[in-house]
């Protein structure tokens, strides 16, 4: 059983979200619910649920000033919340989940079942510090990407990946440092989540940061990375590659 609460200043919201959850999540027991972020912080401290499902905006702040007073963290969190480009992109560079209002069925129970797995990995404190530095006023660029393994959680700076390469289902990142770091998830996931003014999907198999490019070889069409490895532009990419990262028409 995975014990919840639920953090919306909205009733309706609270009733409709409480209802489904008690009729196809029945894996879930709703323990409470609060509307403010003084309110849900004393809820939080008071059940010690596995799992939130949190609103961004609330009277007396937002979620982010709420995970501040409550760190340590030691549960997972849902965001369920109105779109917002520039969080939600946050929110997934920190693995963790998020429901756009007004809430479908199935991406609920996708969701649910998706912490259920995350429990079991935790470092709940570690994504949710991630989040909160990523959606800092101060930075509008997201600085760090927790990467899922096999064994939990790797959190990398963005700036300092030189690469990724499709490895059947999964992803490996080179980094600056030498360091590789397998990931579960695929290139494609990868290649829409991280910004596109600097990373770039050279090849079916190759997503490169622009940054790290040691030289483009126009002859053969091969970009050459700063860690020496050669890699052939695709023929569909690369006018688009030549405009924005090299210059020419």
């Amino acid at each position: 059983m995975i014990n919840a609460v639920i953090i919306e200043d909205e009733a309706a919201n609270v009733k409709i979200l409480r209802s489904m959850l008690e009729a196809y999540c029945p894996q879930v027991e709703v323990l409470g619910d609060a509307g403010t972020v003084s309110k849900a912080h004393d809820l939080i401290k008071l059940e010690k649920p596995d799992l939130v499902f949190l609103d961004i905006e609330m009277p007396g702040g937002n979620s982010f000033t709420l995970l501040d007073k409550l760190k340590p963290c030691h549960f997972e969190i849902i965001f369920v919340t109105a779109y917002d480009k520039y969080t939600l992109k946050a929110i997934k560079y920190s693995a963790l989940d998020y429901l756009l209002k007004p809430v479908s069925i199935e991406e609920l129970i996708a969701a649910v079942n998706k912490v259920a797995e995350k429990i079991n990995k935790r470092q709940f404190q570690q994504r949710i510090e991630n989040l909160l530095a990523n959606v800092e006023p101060s930075k509008r660029s997201l600085q760090s990407l927790a990467v899922p393994a096999h064994f939990g959680y790797e959190f990398i700076v963005v700036s300092n990946i030189i690469r990724c390469e499709a490895e059947g289902r999964y992803t490996l990142f080179f980094m600056s440092d030498g360091r590789k770091i397998v990931s579960v998830k695929n290139l494609k996931e990868y290649e829409d989540l991280l910004p596109e003014d600097i990373f770039f999907r050279i090849h079916h198999s190759h997503l490169i940061n622009t940054n790290f490019i040691k030289r483009y070889h126009k002859l053969n069409a091969i970009v050459e990375m700063e860690d020496g490895i050669k890699i052939p532009l695709a023929t569909r990419r690369k006018k688009e590659f030549l405009i924005n990262f090299i210059g020419e028409e």
